[in-house]
């Protein structure tokens, strides 16, 4: 960090002669120094993503004194991320590095507080294998504990500090050595409809990823315990306070795709053996936090269904808590509180590299449970009593609490909070109290340089009456009365929400000129159940004309020029993009990306299935009128909206033959005004943890295509070759 220079004020003739200001004299010299603090500032620009920081995974030791975390930078080549473990005291001061990566995250402090266990990814024949090293607090270097043939992830300690359990998929016949005169077939044999993952690529068949257990003071080369076995994998180890059970989640249905989501609870002896049925409920459960006295579960669900037994698109996440006595019902303890438990907000800065869960936990007592909640573009934490539900805010602010952990006895929490004009930061907070104060500035250097300004929230009336709330990020230096070129933002998801973080897309925009209006229309999350569930089987649709009656809403204002408005959005807000240029002439240029435009092709190629999610009422020959109806490229031949398209080459989420493709030869086929934007090996994550160079040129294309239709701008890169 660079000291910020003070410099000594300018004594000018009143005060070498000890006369006091006039009051005008006051008023113009504050306004000067205003005037010369905002001129001392400049724009952000898209190349400032080079210089971004983040903070990741945050862990505060067992005693509260010190807080390890991941520091992400973006490589010197641009090309992506590098990543080591820092440490700080809670109390605030210097911090230092503890590893020097380049790929290190997942720390964990052994519960003794003596030891640190983490996540090294290294290369080992050509791929990449993560091993769990351990790094001794009393100094020295870290060593290496396992050599999993295929990595080794999620390292969890168990209470007596004396083992670890984790996670991988190695199977026996890996650690058998082969002949270079066995190579191993590269052919694929598909049996299941879910074969692929965005990001990841094709799934192994036949390796579940299973428990694991090793001693962190075996001697080297000491093959670790497999403490699960069969054909499901399990998530989640907890272990029981006496170390002798290992708790975990597991999903032990062939074919789950079939049936509504859902998974169960388990317990198994860490030595291995037979499992045991501990609970589930009628849909998922995740983030296992056992209570101080080990005798309940809390965890974080959903129901699949709705009144009527109907199946819904979007389920609102509750807490539960659950004894751990075999088939035990388990108790929703927010079944009345209208909000999403371990819900958030979304922006395109959050942590590209080293990311952690954030589990609820628990007060020493074991008569609360603390865990993050979203509520109406915020992102807090709260405390749930356990015996009645009632939830009460530790934090209440305008931001994001995106990541939290504490101390063993839940009193001190580190938490990473962004806002839309910081892109987090560590502090550490009092559980009972709720103040908070924060230890790192991690961006300050590069941020006191930079005119950033929070953006106003408004609400407005949709055309029913439906309160939409929205956020729009002005120019730095807006003028009232001036009238601006507009972008509409949209959010993805459809099931998700924009908020109180920084999206460094939008400070962009604004710093070249452009109003963006991010609203969260009827469908996005953190505003109860019935309004996340609204817009099953009518998506697109209604959410367009709440997005519509916000362009309203700022056209009416007169912050906007209603001849300059330009749409964009990614995922579900490419979907609604590009149905909203179908539906209406109004904008000047679109961008959509990642989009979908036929909702039949997309049905047969994402990388998971609609064979249960309700967002169709079957499949495309089941419901051929839905599918049709609700496609966007069913109203290609109203599009007249000059459309930039951008895809990922390895998106397998939306991929690209049923979204921008579509899109982009239709309209070379009508002679409209249209480009596509490939970027080579990015998948759906492209614009929030894709290749930095990439995420900046995806930027400059964004802008690019609104300054030649909306601002007029002379550009001919997209003109016909």
């Amino acid at each position: 960090m660079h000291k910020r220079q003070v410099k000594e004020p300018v004594r000018g003739p009143a005060a070498d002669r000890g006369v006091r200001p006039t009051k005008s004299l006051v008023i113009l010299v504050a306004l000067a120094s205003a005037l010369f603090a905002a001129d001392a500032k400049r724009p952000i620009t898209d190349t400032d993503l080079y210089s971004f920081k983040w903070i990741a995974d945050a862990r505060i030791s067992p005693d509260g004194s010190k807080v390890i975390y991941t520091l992400v930078n973006v490589s010197p080549q641009h090309d992506g991320y590098e990543n080591a473990l820092w440490i700080i005291p809670s109390a605030g001061g210097p911090a230092r590095q503890l590893t020097a990566g380049p790929h290190d995250s997942s720390a964990r402090w052994s519960p003794d507080g003596k030891r640190v266990a983490f996540v090294r990814a290294t290369s080992k024949d050509g791929a990449t294998a993560p091993q769990i090293y351990i790094l001794s607090m009393s100094g020295g270097d870290a060593h290496q504990v396992t050599d999993m043939p295929r990595g080794a992830t999620g390292p969890v300690w168990s209470p007596d500090s004396r083992h670890i359990a984790f996670l991988s998929s190695a199977q026996p016949k890996d650690f058998e050595k082969k002949s270079s005169a066995e190579p191993e077939s590269d052919v694929r044999i598909i049996t299941r409809a879910e074969y692929r993952s965005n990001g990841s690529g094709f799934r192994e068949e036949g390796r579940p990823e299973h428990i694991w257990v090793v001693d962190p003071d075996a001697a080297p080369g000491v093959k670790p315990t497999q403490i699960t076995t069969g054909e499901f994998e399990e998530e989640d180890p907890v272990w029981s306070r006496n170390n002798s059970k290992i708790y975990f989640t597991s999903n032990r249905t062939k074919e789950s795709y079939y049936k509504p989501e859902q998974n169960a609870i388990y317990s198994i002896a860490s030595t291995g053996g037979a499992t045991t049925k501990i609970t589930s409920i009628e849909g998922p459960a995740a983030l296992l936090s056992l209570s101080p006295d080990g005798n309940r579960l809390a965890f974080v669900g959903h129901t699949n269904k709705g009144e009527g037994v109907v199946e819904r698109q979007f389920s609102q996440p509750d807490l539960y808590i659950t004894s751990l006595q075999p088939d035990w019902t388990p108790r929703n303890l927010t079944v009345t509180y209208d909000f999403d438990v371990a819900g958030g907000v979304g922006g395109d800065q959050a942590p590209p590299r080293g990311g952690g869960p954030s589990k609820p936990f628990w007060s020493a007592d074991s008569r609360a449970v603390f865990v993050v909640c979203g509520e109406q573009g915020r992102t807090n934490l709260k405390r749930i009593t356990t015996d009645t539900g009632r939830v009460d805010p530790v934090t209440n602010g305008d931001f994001d609490l995106f990541s939290y952990t504490a101390t063993a006895d839940g009193s001190k929490i580190a938490a990473l909070i962004s806002t839309p004009a910081n892109i987090g930061d560590l502090f550490i907070v009092d559980a009972k109290t709720g103040t908070s104060k924060q230890i790192t500035h991690i961006d300050e250097e590069l941020f006191s340089q930079l005119n950033l300004t929070e953006p106003e929230m408004i609400r407005y009336k949709s055309f029913d009456g439906k309160m939409i709330q929205a956020w729009v990020q002005k120019p730095p230096d807006f003028q009232a009365g001036k009238k601006y070129p507009m972008i509409l933002d949209i959010h993805g998801g459809p099931n998700a929400a924009y908020g109180y973080t920084f999206d460094h897309e939008f400070q962009w925009m604004a710093a070249k000129g452009y109003i963006v209006l991010y609203p969260n229309p009827r469908g996005s999350t953190t505003y109860g159940q019935d309004f996340g569930n609204v817009i099953q089987y009518r998506y697109p649709g209604d959410d367009y004309k709440d997005l519509m009656a916000g362009v309203d809403e700022l056209v009416t204002r007169g912050w906007v020029d209603p001849a300059k408005l330009g749409v964009t959005g990614g995922s579900g807000g490419g979907v609604l993009t590009n149905w909203t240029i179908g539906h209406t002439n109004r904008f000047k240029a679109a961008v959509s990306q990642r989009s979908i435009a036929d909702w039949a092709g997309w049905w047969y190629t994402a990388d998971f299935s609609q064979f249960n999610a309700p967002w169709f009422r079957g499949a495309p020959w089941e419901d051929e009128a839905g599918f049709r109806e609700r496609s966007p490229i069913t109203y290609i031949l109203k599009v007249d909206t000059p459309l930039m398209l951008i895809e990922g080459d390895a998106d397998l989420r939306t991929p690209p033959a049923d979204g921008g493709e579509q899109m982009f030869r239709a309209l070379k086929y009508l002679k409209k005004p249209v480009v596509m934007i490939r970027f080579p090996g990015e998948s759906h994550e492209l614009s929030r943890s894709g290749k930095p160079a990439h995420r900046v040129e995806r930027l400059d294309h964004i802008m690019a295509w609104f300054d030649k239709y909306l601002d007029g701008k002379e550009i001919h890169t997209y003109d016909q070759q």
